[in-house]
């Protein structure tokens, strides 16, 4: 007796072509998308599959925009070094609103 699978209600993989296009996104783009995300599962009225979609997306958004601070972070940190590096012995850089 032959029986074919039983079809499983496993969901996809994490990594979708939707998720596939974060790394093209700016953070203005991730942030925004984000944004929505959430107003549409603080609205309700989705399903319990379509909100699960929505947190993983809006996950996702939220890790892509952390990225992009964490490289912000670490440029101005590098142009920090940079700019210390380059001062004169005993001169300090200015800093601040006044300076």
């Amino acid at each position: 007796m032959d029986t074919e699978p039983v079809p499983t209600t496993t969901r996809p993989p994490i990594r979708s072509a939707a998720q596939d296009d974060l790394a093209s996104l700016s953070y203005e783009q991730a942030r925004d998308e984000l944004i929505s995300v959430v107003s549409r599962l603080e609205a309700g009225g989705a399903t319990l599959e379509e909100s699960l979609t929505l947190w993983e997306r809006g996950e996702a958004l939220a890790a892509r925009c952390q990225q992009w601070l964490d490289g912000a972070r670490e440029r101005l940190s590098t142009a920090r070094t940079v700019e210390g590096d380059d001062a004169a012995p005993g001169q300090q850089h200015a800093t601040g609103p006044d300076a």
